[in-house]
């Protein structure tokens, strides 16, 4: 293969790899966090104490822009809806009618299990009481995606909703991007903040206060929990408040992974490779094939088809990167093998049983089945969501979802006679374990003196219990 060609080749045929191996071998991007932490923990701290005036500072720093005002306006909003392009309207008004549809039936229902007379446990799923959602903006901007974090924790039955969005230094007031803004409109959300970057996710966890107005001194309330994409600084930010609030995930570049063999159409893989790599200069585009022709002929593609499309220069620093590869195998087994080690944000399959192959995937964000499924239509308008496990993490986390904005709450329903039947064991059980007042507090509904260990076996047997 030529050294002309953007993807490095990681030849794993001839080769019985471990588990270890296998996961060692998987391309993966450096992400250099430790010094992100340096540089977002002072911005939390500042917002922290500081509230509106911080993040003001911070928008004219990083933003080199002030907003008119912190929250938009709901005017500002409705505005954009009236000004947005018809057909975008209509692609916005289509992804959202298909994403509820998803989130409607993802919706869990409450259950019940009855142990025995008397003794039952419940489960209740209760939405979260108010939540932030990150949307990003910089290279490019993402009204998908406050369709995808929103639409979920609607039908969830989240009650309160907060929207942050870097603001625009090109719009002379400072307001986000008309289009991100017109779909929170549509959507519903009316408070949306032009907040950007690890400030933003400041103030989600900590709340705001705004000194500047006496009249609404309180800009923004602290939410329960964080969703959305962004950057190294937002994710960064992110995992430092957790604890402090829940949040989805700690996401790293984006990626995509394409299992394909030699009856795969190369110019619709390379195709999906480099809308993948248009993403950003650390997104992971990576090919597992069996079929050194069908790479050949990927590579061949990729010479073509990357100096003509408008980013050019990013998708060809993505794919020659570090987290890009093509990853040659003995077989199809060893395909999944290492699809399953790579745990791909989003991965396609494009081979001639492509069912065969899905049932033996473990490990994806989301899985593209067919040629006829690329990444994109997911990212917009399947239904589905897009905010995904990154950096290998689908081999224990899920994309974002309903379930992403409800708790599961165990409801245990004991009556006398239910309690009554397992009260000698529960106190046995807590003896075991050093822990007696355990089986007292049970004990006590019982028996007049459950402190009286001389004589409680006699008491239990009295009142039943043995």
């Amino acid at each position: 293969m030529s050294e002309e060609n953007y993807m490095r080749i990681i030849d794993l045929r001839g080769k019985e790899l471990n588990r270890a191996q296998m996961l060692e071998a998987m391309p993966r991007a450096e992400m250099g966090t430790d010094e992100a932490t340096e540089l977002v923990q002072p911005i939390l701290d500042n917002v922290k104490a500081h509230g509106a005036k911080a993040l003001r500072e911070y928008a004219e720093k990083f933003d080199h822009v002030v907003p008119k005002s912190l929250r938009v306006p709901t005017d500002v909003m409705d505005a954009a809806v009236a000004e947005l392009d018809p057909e975008v309207r209509a692609a916005i008004e289509e992804s959202i009618r298909r994403a509820r549809a998803v989130a409607k039936n993802q919706v869990p229902e409450d259950f019940h299990t009855d142990l025995a007379d008397g003794a039952r446990v419940a489960e209740r799923w209760i939405p979260v009481q108010r939540v932030g959602l990150y949307v990003p903006g910089g290279k490019a901007v993402y009204p998908s995606s406050v369709i995808m974090n929103a639409v979920p924790a609607q039908a969830a039955g989240v009650e309160s909703l907060a929207i942050a969005t870097p603001p625009n230094r090109n719009d002379p007031d400072g307001w986000p991007n008309k289009t991100i803004l017109a779909t929170c409109a549509m959507l519903g959300v009316d408070e949306v903040y032009a907040v950007g970057g690890a400030q933003a996710i400041a103030m989600f966890a900590y709340g705001a206060t705004d000194v500047d107005d006496p009249t609404n001194p309180v800009l923004c309330e602290p939410v329960d929990k964080i969703t959305g994409p962004g950057n190294i600084f937002v994710a960064t930010a992110k995992r430092l408040v957790s604890g402090i609030v829940g949040i989805d995930a700690v996401a790293g570049p984006t990626e995509i992974a394409i299992i394909a063999d030699k009856d795969a159409n190369p110019e619709w893989v390379a195709a999906d490779l480099i809308g993948q790599a248009e993403h950003d200069e650390l997104a992971g585009s990576v090919l597992i094939t069996d079929s050194p022709e069908l790479a050949d002929a990927v590579q061949a593609s990729l010479l073509r088809r990357v100096p003509r499309t408008e980013h050019a220069e990013r998708v060809a620093t993505s794919l020659s990167g570090r987290q890009s590869g093509i990853i040659l195998t003995d077989s199809l087994d060893q395909s999944i093998d290492a699809a399953n080690a790579y745990a791909a944000e989003h991965l396609e399959v494009q081979t001639a049983d492509p069912d065969a192959v899905i049932a033996r995937i473990r490990n994806a964000g989301a899985i593209f089945r067919g040629p006829y499924s690329p990444v994109p239509l997911g990212d917009y308008m399947s239904g589905s969501n897009h905010v995904l496990p990154t950096s290998g993490t689908a081999r224990f986390a899920a994309g974002l979802g309903v379930h992403t904005f409800m708790k599961p709450v165990e409801v245990i329903e004991y009556d006398e006679q239910g309690l009554k039947e397992l009260a000698s064991r529960v106190n046995a059980f807590a003896v075991s374990e050093d822990l007696p007042a355990h089986g007292e507090s049970v004990l006590s509904r019982f028996v007049a003196d459950p402190y009286d260990k001389t004589t409680l076996k006699d008491q239990e047997k009295e009142a039943g219990l043995r």
